[in-house]
């Protein structure tokens, strides 16, 4: 007797299971995410087969000698430092970004000098033909590599060839989405697609030992496409940023089974493909003026590496007889309607009136607390009028009541400031005394703030 196949549909964004479609995800709340798929029963053969070979797994305990994981660098020293040093063997990535962002420029300047190096690499292509590949290496000049190129969709084909390459190290597949299993009935792109596709691929990576980076999608709201049980299935998940309107390209991991997730790589991109920004500090700075009111440098932190960045702010009379105008570009605005309440309540500034517009420069996205005094300050030169000071680097965190509050590794923004030629830092009161309370850098004055009013002179709290 033919099985018969049953139906249930499934939420792309959260990968709820659902027996009948509906407008509305229950789980996830999202409206139009409910995709059809056929599911195939499993026979009753099948299943007492399995129960009949059923083995209680092995137990080990926590205790015992674990050796680090070889890595493989990738020869882009940014790239390596957001996956924890290099390229695991049996890993996979997940790399994801906006249209056209840089993913596969990126992806295919890494994998030409894995190969340079005499790295077995291969690049699957399921959007591009082998020719749109070799121009895009014409125009970034690594077309003298021996990578070996490939354009198909069939997940079957790609598996079959993977194991009958025994000496792969890595394999790119550019993109997940377009990836096709004839075994699952519904077009490319889909939830069950994507996720039984990924599967085929991953199992793939385990069993031959060959590290995996797969391209993602990404929605409209910038989140990665299809089920979100694909980020689960994968190691390490990095999204690739980025401006269009500016040259920086930062690479951020959101998850790393092998390494820190909160570093950052710098990029810049160029007509001959992306650059790595080994002192991002001095060229986010490059531009700046520093006889200019509303503007702050702010000291922050991206993982370990300290970043210097200017903060910029304009204030102008509230046109009309609407709400005041918040814009904010690069930060919470949250966190600025947050500060400007602090500012007027503990600090008796008048902003209530004005349309503030803030900016961090360079297109970066700062999501640290530490940054509350740089805009502050910024705040702050753009209500009087006068300038910071050209030689000033602020970093600190602002309560409601208007106390400035301590933030990690102070020493390491400071040395950074230091590096670049500043010679003061404004920051929070250290707590530490005596022998544990460390030295400033030599040739640098700290000015330290126990509350966010001793930035404002009592001229500009009168104004």
């Amino acid at each position: 007797m033919a099985k018969k196949t049953s139906r249930q549909y499934v939420c792309k964004a959260c990968g709820a299971v659902h027996a009948k479609w509906a407008g509305q995800c229950d789980a996830c709340q999202e409206w139009n995410t409910l995709e059809e798929m056929a599911v195939e029963p499993l026979a009753a053969s099948s299943a007492s087969t399995r129960a009949g070979k059923r083995r209680r797994v092995q137990l080990h305990g926590l205790g015992g000698k674990v050796e680090l994981p070889p890595r493989t660098g990738t020869g882009l020293a940014e790239l390596d430092r957001v996956l924890g040093g290099g390229l695991v063997p049996a890993s996979v990535v997940l790399v994801g970004g906006d249209p056209g962002i840089g993913k596969s420029t990126l992806l295919l300047q890494a994998a030409s000098r894995l190969a340079g190096r005499g790295e077995r690499v291969l690049y699957i292509s399921g959007e591009e033909a082998v020719d749109q590949i070799r121009l895009r290496a014409i125009r970034l000049g690594v077309v003298e590599s021996s990578l070996d190129l490939a354009a198909s969709i069939n997940v079957a084909d790609i598996v079959a060839t993977l194991e009958a390459e025994a000496d792969v190290k890595v394999v790119v597949i550019d993109s997940i989405q377009t990836m096709w299993l004839e075994s699952v009935d519904s077009a490319p792109g889909t939830v069950s697609q994507v996720r039984s596709c990924a599967f085929e691929l991953i199992r793939a990576a385990k069993r031959r030992g060959f590290s995996l980076i797969l391209v993602g999608h990404v929605t409209k709201e910038g989140a990665l496409a299809g089920p979100r049980v694909l980020e689960h299935m994968v190691d390490a998940v990095m999204y690739f940023e980025g401006d269009r309107g500016h040259q920086f390209r930062i690479l951020r991991a959101a998850k790393n089974r092998y390494g820190a997730t909160d570093e950052i790589g710098v990029f810049a991109m160029t007509d001959r493909g992306l650059e790595e920004v080994s002192n991002p500090s001095a060229l986010f700075l490059a531009e700046r003026r520093g006889n200019i009111a509303g503007s702050a440098v702010f000291a922050g932190l991206e993982g370990s590496r300290p970043v210097l960045l200017e903060v910029q702010a304009l204030l102008s009379p509230k046109g009309g007889d609407g709400a005041p105008r918040r814009a904010v570009v690069g930060w919470d605005s949250g966190r600025l309607a947050m500060l400007l309440a602090v500012l007027e309540t503990r600090c008796g500034l008048k902003l209530s009136g004005m349309d503030v517009y803030l900016n961090v420069a360079g297109g970066l996205r700062v999501v640290e607390p530490a940054a509350d005094l740089a805009v502050a300050a910024a705040l702050v030169s753009a209500a009087s009028g006068a300038p910071t000071s050209p030689g000033a680097v602020y970093f600190g965190e602002v309560g409601l009541s208007g106390e400035v509050r301590q933030v990690s590794q102070a020493d390491a923004r400071l040395k950074e400031a230091a590096k670049l030629g500043f010679t003061q830092a404004v920051l929070p009161r250290r707590i530490a005394r005596g022998s544990a309370r460390s030295r400033p850098p030599e040739g640098m004055d700290l000015l330290e703030l126990g509350h966010i009013s001793d930035l404002v002179g009592p001229d500009v709290a009168a104004e």
